[in-house]
């Protein structure tokens, strides 16, 4: 291998001197516009970080000399956006509850709002298809602890459940009768047996099934109901539905019966959504199929 630069005569250009194999290595200059738009793009480069936002600072990168920022652009679009929908938010803010479904592009607009605020704020505990989960109510089926008519949903929305945020939340809490010792381990077993019969399931210890009777009569029908039924303006869940929230198995009733459960909702008004998209979300949650038509 040779290192000694020459030129050959048959060539414009000379060569690097190295040689392998005869294979000669050539010291042959980039072209010129390559070199123009290379040179170019470095003054482009420059030009561009004192521009525009580009060096990162410890919070920040630097502002540039234009002051142009992808989030405010981002942020004038969602303002612009929010004005063109400002009239018809005007109408389903003022509108009766009742009177959404009347109005096809009212409730056409609600129905789709009130989706994309449900995947926003709801579907983390109801699921995507609203179909819930343990200790979340299916928004699906027509079992509703406080109510189903477009009035209720509103309010659950609008104040939630046995929250500390809201002062007009919905609140019941069912006794913790075995933490709290109100009840003994046996009549807790008595009760939690009788209980799996008003679903029609079998329960693994029949023969404690009527003392389980007489200790639901004096400590349970109160709030559920003699026939166990429940009642749903004080969120006590109907027993006989085989509609479960936590469970209807022996264990998970027992586990009820002798710690209680105490779901909270947080209330979605004032701080998290506006009138309009409560409404929205309302008319969403009631048009999914168990909805009730409001009583007149």
């Amino acid at each position: 291998m040779s290192d000694n630069n020459e030129k050959r005569d048959d060539l414009d250009y000379e060569t690097t001197g190295h040689s392998w194999d005869g294979i000669e290595e050539y010291n042959k200059p980039l072209p010129k516009w390559w070199l123009m738009i290379f040179y170019a793009c470095i003054v482009w480069g420059i030009g561009y970080t004192i521009a525009y936002p580009a060096w990162p600072g410890v919070k920040t990168a630097t502002a540039g000399l234009l002051g142009w920022s992808t989030r405010a652009n981002v942020e004038q679009d969602i303002q612009n956006h929010e004005a063109s929908l400002a009239p018809i938010n005007e109408r389903l803010a003022s509108v009766e509850l009742t009177a959404i479904a009347d109005d096809p592009e009212l409730n056409t607009y609600a129905q789709n709002a009130g989706a994309a605020v449900f995947r926003t704020w709801c579907a983390q505990c109801h699921g995507s298809g609203a179909a819930g989960a343990t200790g979340y109510p299916n928004l699906l089926d027509d079992d509703w602890l406080w109510g189903g008519t477009m009035e209720d949903i509103h309010y659950t929305v609008s104040h939630g459940i046995r929250n500390e945020q809201d002062a007009d939340a919905r609140y019941s809490e069912m006794p913790a009768f075995g933490r709290d010792e109100l009840l003994s381990r046996e009549e807790i077993a008595q009760v939690a047996n009788f209980v799996m019969t008003l679903s029609g399931e079998t329960p693994p210890s029949p023969d404690l099934v009527e003392a389980g009777a007489e200790v639901f009569d004096f400590n349970c029908s109160s709030c559920h109901g003699e026939d166990g039924t429940g009642d749903r303006f004080q969120g006590a869940p109907n027993l006989t539905d085989a509609i479960w929230l936590y469970g209807g198995d022996y264990d998970t009733i027992h586990e009820t019966v002798f710690n209680a459960r105490f779901g909270v909702m947080p209330p979605m008004g004032g701080a998290d959504l506006n009138e309009a998209e409560i409404r929205a979300v309302a008319t969403y949650v009631h048009g999914l199929g168990g909805g009730e038509a409001s009583e007149e």
